[in-house]
Formats: structure tokens, sequence, C-alpha cells
């Protein structure tokens, strides 16, 4: 039995496996995802987080086939509706990518072509798909942007990128992700270079948009305030490789690896004095072209020098289940982790165990998540 087998979910929709993306250089080989293996069920919501490099977008990118005829290595499984994707044709995975899996990209206006309006190219995404006429092509882009709520939808269909603001752009992108009903979204900072207010807006927007369609979202952010509203699951990335897995409220207030309670910490307290430095990581994440031998954070990690044996610096953790939960995986050699989260980690700064809960519960306003200090919802 896997760590994922003793799970009660719903429909699973990805199943993950094994999955690396590696890179032919001058230099050598570039190991951008090493083993990566997770699931998603239809109507949930996982959250993939990590400083970049760690590898979040390859990883999503081979679920959309985009590093085909690259000089990308890709091997594992990567299974969406029980098809697998990896053997799939180029005209096959081209019929799946945007009618099964779609992907909202980082930057709307690099991703939106500047030379056609906003809605021929929501229709074309249709046309792809549907045999259709372009009438009722456009028809069915005016219904979707106005279901993503931009105003005066069938007077802004006709409007080229450059006309529409940073928010209705990410609106648009959103539109043109689902207008094919996919059972999974791929979200890759969908909020960033946004005010805090439109990035509200957008979210509120794709968890209504799922609740409609039912769609799975994997949602690639920086941002743990995105993670505590968005996500029912987290996966935190590092090296190309999982480090901790498991359910949000679980995750984000009972951590078990190092590298999630940097990232945990370097979120700002807003109800602190403003004049208390913030809490880094030390150092700088590792080269993927000559990873660090045995845990890749071991070098920046102030825990490492606890493990006996230079345990840390010789031998990669494996991906384990956490005794008594019924589904949290962490990658550490650390004996009681836990123990030394709450009695060490958190007492170093002015931030508490409830303080840090609600640091991450409520970077974003009216968060609907509310973390207590035994991971429920208040």
């Amino acid at each position: 039995m896997t760590p994922h087998e003793d799970r009660v979910v719903g429909e699973q929709l990805l199943t993950v496996k094994d999955l690396r993306v590696h890179f032919k250089t001058h230099d050598g080989m570039v190991k951008a995802v090493d083993g990566l293996s997770y699931d998603v069920a239809r109507g949930q919501t996982l959250g993939i987080v990590g400083e970049s490099g760690s590898g979040k977008s390859v990883s999503s990118l081979a679920i959309l086939g985009l590093h085909r005829n690259t000089n990308a290595t890709v091997t594992g499984e990567i299974t969406l509706g029980g098809v697998e994707l990896l053997t799939l044709t180029d005209e096959e995975m081209r019929r799946k990518r945007g009618r099964d899996v779609a992907m909202i990209f980082q930057d709307p206006l690099s991703a939106l072509h500047p030379y056609y309006t906003v809605g021929a190219q929501i229709a074309e995404a249709y046309r792809i798909h549907n045999d259709v006429s372009k009438s009722a092509a456009k028809k069915r882009a005016v219904e979707m942007l106005g279901l993503v709520g931009i105003p005066q939808p069938d007077r802004r269909v006709d409007d080229y990128p450059h006309q529409f603001s940073g928010g209705m752009r990410q609106r648009a992108m959103i539109g043109m992700a689902l207008v094919n009903d996919p059972g999974l979204i791929i979200a890759d900072e969908p909020t960033t270079a946004l005010d805090v207010t439109v990035q509200a807006q957008i979210l509120d927007l794709l968890q209504k948009l799922q609740k409609e369609f039912n769609s799975a979202i994997i949602m690639i952010t920086h941002d743990l305030g995105v993670v505590a509203e968005m996500a029912d699951e987290v996966l935190v990335m590092y090296g190309g490789k999982a480090v901790e897995n498991g359910p949000t409220n679980e995750l984000l207030v009972h951590p078990q690896m190092p590298y999630t309670w940097g990232l945990l910490s370097s979120v700002p307290d807003i109800t602190s004095d403003p004049n208390l430095p913030l809490r880094p990581i030390p150092g700088n994440p590792p080269s993927l072209l000559s990873p660090p031998s045995g845990c890749a954070f071991h070098p920046r990690c102030t825990f490492a020098a606890r493990v006996p044996d230079n345990l840390c610096s010789t031998t990669v953790p494996a991906l384990e289940q956490i005794e008594g939960k019924t589904f949290h995986l962490s990658r550490c050699h650390l004996r009681d982790p836990e123990a030394v989260y709450h009695n060490e980690v958190l007492a170093e700064g002015p931030a508490g165990a409830s303080a840090i809960a609600a640091q991450v519960a409520g970077v974003l306003p009216n968060a609907p998540r509310h973390l207590d200090a035994e991971g429920g919802e208040s």
C-alpha cells in the first residue's frame, strides 16, 4: 500500500506517480522534478508551494504535455481520468489539452496574443474541441466573459488584451481555461501582480466556478494566504521533490519539515511590532544541476546537526506518513519534529502557534478558513 492509498477521497481524477522531468544541458543533467507523486480528486484543490526553482511549474507543464519536442526527458506516470497521458501521441495529447485539462498562466498579458481580440481567442479554444460555427463560438465567448464577471461582455468580447485591466485579463484567462468545462484546471500564480482586492475577487471566482463545474484545481503559488483560503491539501516542494504533503489545516498548524517551518516563519505577522525583522530561510535554493547529497535542504537547515551520523548530508530521507495521522507525509530525519516546532521554532519569535495560524489564514481579507491551534476551523 502506498502512502496515498489509505485516504478517503472523492472520485480520483489525477494521479502522478514517480514523475521525473530532466533537462539535458551542456553542463550536465538538470533534475527539475525528481520522483514526484500526488493525487487530486474531482472537486478538490491542491496547493503546491515552494521557492522559485523547486519544480512546481515544470511538474504541472508535464501534465499538459508541454515538454514534448524539447530537450526534456519525462518519465513516470500521469493518469488523468483513467488515461495515461505520457503514452499518448502528440495529436491525442492536443485533444486532451484544453478540453480535459487547462492552464491559467501566470502572466495573462504574455499568454494572450496581442494581435487577436480576447473573444476571438476564447472562441478559438472552444472551436478546437467543438464542431460549431464562428457565431456559436463567439456566443460562447460572450457567455464565458459574463460568467467570469467581465462587464458588458457582448461589447468587451471584441476588445484586445491591452484594452483590459490586469484583473480583467486574468478573468479572461480563467474564462478561456473553463470554456470547454475541463475536469482539471492548473492555476500557475493566478494572482501575481494583482492588488489585494482584485486578488480576493479572482480567488472567490475560482471557488465559485469550481463548485459549479466540479473541477479539480492545482494552485501553484508562493502565497501561503492563498493556500490557506483555497486549498484542501498542500504539497510542499523543494529541490524537485515533495518534502511535505497533507490536509491544509493539518499541515499549516502542525508542519513536520524544517523547510515548511521556514516558509511559515517568513510570513509577516500583521499583529506584531512592525519594526521586528522578518525571519527568512538562510541561504539559497539548491542547484538542480548538482544538488546536495542527502537531504537537499540540509545545507540551509539549522536542525541538521541534531541528526546523528551525518544522516542529513548522506541519505535522502523517505517521504513517510506521520505516525498517528490519517494522511500527512513528511521527508525528514529529525526525531519528534512536532515538539521541536512548537517548543523552539514558534518560541524564537513574537508569533506563537495561534499567531502563525492567524497569519496564514488571515493574509487575505475575509479568508474563509480560520485555523485554531488544533488545526480545526472556527
